[in-house]
């Protein structure tokens, strides 16, 4: 629900979870080849697993960066009314952008 007190430039960690799946992905890899030259295929196969989610993810995560941003409401747009019908609470003074 939107009160009108977001930060106007909040953005999301992509890029942070980005980097924190590529150093979980060079770790399954690493995980996957090592266990199987040790021979627990056991183990190795969870390594493989877990590298397959790990790239699941990295495509997910690289699909949104790549999509942009998205919409959102200006400065223009009023908060919506909180569902118990109180007023909503008065957030910083709006600004308007030529």
């Amino acid at each position: 629900m939107r009160t009108g007190s977001e930060p106007a430039t909040a953005r999301s960690a992509l890029r942070a979870r980005f980097w924190l799946s590529l150093w979980g992905l060079v770790w399954a890899i690493f995980g996957t080849a090592a266990f199987a030259l040790a021979g627990r295929p056991g183990w190795a196969a969870a390594c493989g697993v877990l590298w397959l989610v790990v790239t699941v993810d990295m495509t997910v995560i690289l699909r949104h960066i790549r999509q942009g941003p998205h919409y959102q409401p200006g400065h223009d747009v009023p908060p919506y009314r909180p569902p118990d019908g109180r007023p909503p609470r008065p957030g910083p003074p709006r600004q308007r952008h030529p």
